[in-house]
C-alpha cells in the first residue's frame, strides 16, 4: 500500500529537521587546534585524491591499494563501494571548491548512474545516496531526483513484509539474510519519501530499523552481525557474525553501521526510541574496556591478541561522523562525552598513525583498514569506505 503525506507536514518536517542541524552546530565549540587540523586534513585529501585520480583506470571505482605488491584494487560500479569515490569527491570539492574534483566526481557518477535499477542488492543507499545525494545537495538541483527515487524502489523491492526487513543476501532463497549494514542503506528511502511524497519508503525504513532493533541486538547493546529469519513467517532461524571473532562477539564496522544508522533514524522520525538506541550503542562503545585510548577500535571488540589485534580505521572514522551528529541530539552530558569522543577520534585519524602522506598509499587517505578478518581479506589496508566517512566527519567537524 502507498500513502501520500501532505505537502505542508513535509514543509514542517523540513524545516524540523533543519532547526535540529543548525542547533547541532551551535551547540558545540570546536577545537582551535584540531579544527586548524581539520582544515588542513581537508587540503591534503584533496591532493591526495588528485594522486589517486592519475592512478585510477577509466571506467573503474577504487576499492584498496596493496603497498607489498605496489597494486590497486578497483571494481566496476556494480559493488557495494561505488558511491563512495564521487561520494568523497564531493565533500572535497564543497570545502576547497577544487573543480578537477568536481569533475572527477560527474565523470564517476555516469558511470554509476545504471545501478538505480540494480534490484540484486541491498546497499544502494550506500552505492546511490552517498554519492547522488551529495551530488543533489550540492548542485541544488532536481536533476538527481528521479536516479534517487528509483533507487529506493529498486532498494524496496527487496522488502519484506512478513519478515519486517530489507533482504541483504539472496545466495540462499530459503533463508531471509539480513545484515547489520543494512542500517546505514534506510536514509536513501527516507530521501526518496521526502522527494516523491510516497509514505511507503519511510515505512518500510522504520519497519526495518525497529525489526533489527528486536533482533539484532543483545542485552547489552552489541550487534550481530547477521540475523537469518524465515522468509514465510518472519521467525529467527539463526543469529551470526561472520565478519567477526565469533558469533558472540562485538564486530567493530558492525557497531559503527548500527550506531550510524539509529542516529539517522532518530534525524528522520524524531522517534525517541531510535535516540535511546544510538545512546546505547554510543555508551556500549565508548565504555568498553577494550576501545583503546584514541578510540580508534580493533577490528572486533572481542578479537584475540588484542592490544596487538588490527585496528580498523574504516569502524573508527564511520564512529567518528556518527558521533558528531549524535551530539546535536543527545542531552549535554551524553553530548559532551560524544562530542570529546569523536575529537579525539579525529585527531588520530588525522595524525601520521592513521593518515598517509601525500603520494603514499596508493593514492587514499587513511591507512590500517580492515576489511574482512575471518576470510583473510583485505586486512591492514586503506579502504575507499574509510576514506569516505573520514572526509564527512572532517566535513561535519568544519560545519561546526
Amino acid at each position: 500500500m502507498h500513502y501520500k503525506l501532505k505537502t505542508s507536514c513535509f514543509v514542517l518536517l523540513f524545516m524540523a529537521f533543519a532547526a535540529v542541524s543548525v542547533n547541532a552546530q551551535k551547540r558545540f565549540k570546536p577545537n582551535g587546534n584540531l579544527l586548524k587540523a581539520v582544515k588542513r586534513g581537508l587540503n591534503e585529501s584533496a591532493l591526495q585524491y588528485h594522486f589517486l585520480m592519475e592512478q585510477l583506470p577509466a571506467g573503474r571505482f577504487p576499492v584498496t591499494y596493496y603497498s607489498k605488491e605496489q597494486k590497486m584494487i578497483t571494481s566496476g560500479s556494480e559493488p557495494w563501494v561505488g558511491g563512495f569515490y564521487p561520494g568523497g569527491l564531493l565533500y572535497l570539492y564543497e570545502s576547497t571548491r577544487d573543480t578537477a574534483l568536481y569533475n572527477e566526481a560527474l565523470r564517476k557518477l555516469k558511470l554509476l548512474e545504471k545501478e538505480q535499477f540494480n534490484k540484486t542488492t541491498h546497499d544502494l543507499g550506500f552505492m546511490m545516496y552517498c554519492s547522488f545525494g551529495n551530488a543533489r545537495r550540492l548542485m541544488h538541483t532536481s536533476a538527481y531526483d528521479q536516479i534517487i527515487i528509483n533507487s529506493a524502489k529498486s532498494l524496496s523491492s527487496r522488502y519484506n513484509d512478513k519478515v519486517g526487513c530489507i533482504r541483504s543476501w539472496d545466495s540462499d532463497a530459503a533463508r531471509f539474510m539480513v545484515i547489520i549494514d543494512n542500517m546505514v542503506n534506510l536514509e536513501l528511502l527516507f530521501a526518496a519519501t521526502k522527494l516523491t511524497g510516497d509514505s511507503s519508503y519511510y515505512h518500510i525504513a522504520v519497519k526495518h530499523a525497529n525489526t533489527t532493533m528486536k533482533h539484532h541486538y543483545r542485552a547489552d547493546y552489541s550487534s550481530y552481525h547477521l540475523v537469518i529469519y524465515n522468509p514465510e513467517t518472519g521467525a529467527v532461524s539463526k543469529k551470526q557474525t561472520v565478519q567477526g571473532a565469533a558469533d558472540t562477539s562485538a564486530w567493530a564496522r558492525g557497531q559503527a553501521w548500527g550506531l550510524y544508522g539509529y542516529t539517522v533514524m532518530y534525524r528522520e522520525t524524531k522517534d525517541k526510541k531510535y535516540l535511546d538506541m544510538a545512546n546505547h550503542i554510543a555508551q556500549f562503545l565508548l565504555g568498553h574496556p577494550n576501545l583503546p585510548k584514541d578510540k580508534i577500535p580493533y577490528w572486533d571488540f572481542n578479537a584475540a591478541g588484542i592490544p596487538n589485534a588490527p585496528r580498523d580505521a574504516s569502524a573508527g572514522a564511520v564512529i567518528c561522523s556518527a558521533l558528531i551528529e549524535l551530539a546535536g541530539y543527545a542531552g549535554p552530558k551524553m553530548a559532551k562525552t560524544y562530542f570529546s569522543a569523536a575529537e579525539t577520534m579525529l585527531g588520530a585519524l588525522s595524525s601520521p598513525a592513521y593518515r598517509a602522506a601525500t603520494g603514499e598509499n596508493g593514492g587514499f587517505i587513511l591507512k590500517h583498514g580492515v576489511g574482512n578478518y575471518p576470510r583473510n581479506a583485505d586486512i591492514d589496508v586503506p579502504l575507499i569506505y574509510a576514506d569516505y566517512y573520514y572526509i564527512e566527519a572532517l566535513s561535519r567537524y568544519q560545519k561546526l
